[in-house]
């Protein structure tokens, strides 16, 4: 366990301002970081160490605002360091500590520019976008083998080599794009603060969206889910629940379903707003929607469904944990069934999107009813789904030769 803590060191010389610093305890050995941040006596509370506003400086403030969200930065980025060593699991020192903490206080580092974006991210309740940061800073950090990066080292070398990495790890393309669009904004953000200058190191990788496989299940894969014989109260019951919860709820994702309130069923109508858009939809409550919320005990949290079902327990994580859980248990039914593909909560999603299409519902029903922001998103989506119209097609074409 690392102690870290901001202190004051008075100027020797009266009436000049002092200096802040960290100090940094692990293992009975302290270090300190000095910082810039140079302040006065009377600007230092010692008890709680923070700064104050004195109200006979209003000229000092600004400045000291500045400094205070400042300080806020570091200790986040301070906090990352102890984070990222305590994850590998073997002892630490207390120089490999500081090393780390001088570099990723560095502002040329790629660290002070990826972990700025995730706690503003975070700041802002953006969670689910800070996660992809996280996840895309925590990948190139294995491929750098934990060693920072300056962001003057950001070059098309550099991410051509990152990208080979990946596709030796037999990650899809897509998932490839992903990270590097993520790795192509953090670094378009550090040019555009004046951190670095623009090298277009992103030039030679891909950054596309390819065509995913097809991953929706016809009406008679959902029946036999539905009928399917599975032990009562069992994860697996639970899963084909939640699974059908969605599919009757017009593909609801997974996510808005775990935060659908118990306050927004009112008088037979079903009203949320998605996660993602932040649009608002509106489903009519349905007999076999009622019986799926009827096999639970109610949930003694404000939330409808039994996801998120511990008041006393971090919310986000119950929701990862339930998502990961259940989509295990899907992969389960999915060969109790036969079905064609592996099951998920986004197959759900998918099915209910292509068997709208089969039964010739209007393109501009399907895009209101999965809350799309335009039906050209609508039209993506179900490129990939159903290509079974134009195999029938080219059959009749060939057999008229």
């Amino acid at each position: 366990m690392t102690s870290i803590k901001i202190k004051f060191r008075p100027s020797t010389v009266e009436g000049k301002a002092g200096r802040l610093y960290f100090q940094f305890t692990h293992q009975r050995v302290t270090r300190t970081q000095k910082t810039s941040y140079c302040i006065y006596p009377d600007e230092w509370d010692s008890e709680t160490n923070q700064i104050i506003l004195p109200p006979s400086k209003p000229e000092r403030h600004e400045i000291l605002r500045q400094y205070k969200k400042k300080l806020k930065e570091d200790l986040f980025r301070i906090n990352e360091c102890a984070i990222h060593l305590n994850k590998k699991k073997h002892p630490y020192s207390i120089h490999e500590f500081t090393k780390l903490c001088k570099d990723r206080l560095d502002t040329k580092s790629l660290s002070f520019v990826m972990l700025s974006i995730i706690r503003q991210l975070k700041e802002q309740r953006r969670v689910r976008t800070s996660e992809t940061y996280r996840c895309t800073f925590d990948s190139f950090m294995r491929f750098r083998d934990g060693e920072e990066t300056c962001l003057d080292e950001i070059n098309q070398e550099t991410i051509k080599a990152y990208e080979t990495y990946l596709k030796n790890k037999q990650l899809t393309l897509n998932t490839i794009s992903f990270y590097m669009r993520i790795l192509r904004a953090a670094y378009n953000h550090a040019v555009e603060n004046g951190l670095t200058v623009q090298r277009h190191p992103f030039r030679h990788v891909y950054t596309g969206i390819e065509r995913t496989n097809k991953r929706a299940v016809t009406s008679h894969v959902i029946k036999d889910i539905k009928n399917s014989r599975l032990p009562a109260g069992s994860t697996l019951d639970h899963a084909r629940d939640m699974f059908l919860f969605s599919f009757y709820t017009r593909g609801m994702s997974f996510v808005d379903m775990a935060y659908l309130k118990k306050k927004d069923l009112h008088n037979g109508i079903l009203t949320y707003r998605r996660k993602k858009t932040g649009q608002q939809l509106s489903i009519k409550w349905e007999k076999c929607m009622q019986n799926i919320l009827n096999k639970y005990p109610i949930n003694p949290t404000e939330y409808l469904l039994p996801i998120i079902t511990s008041p006393q327990k971090d919310e986000r994580k119950q929701y990862r944990n339930a998502m990961a859980l259940i989509n295990r248990k899907l992969k389960t039914i999915s060969e109790l069934v036969h079905s064609p593909y592996p099951l998920s909560m986004y197959v759900a999603r998918h099915s209910w999107a292509s068997i709208a299409k089969s039964k010739n519902i209007p393109l501009s029903i399907i895009s209101e009813g999965m809350g799309h922001d335009s039906e050209t998103t609508t039209q993506i989506y179900l490129a990939s789904l159903d290509t079974s119209v134009i195999d029938k097609a080219n059959h009749r074409i060939i057999n008229d030769l």
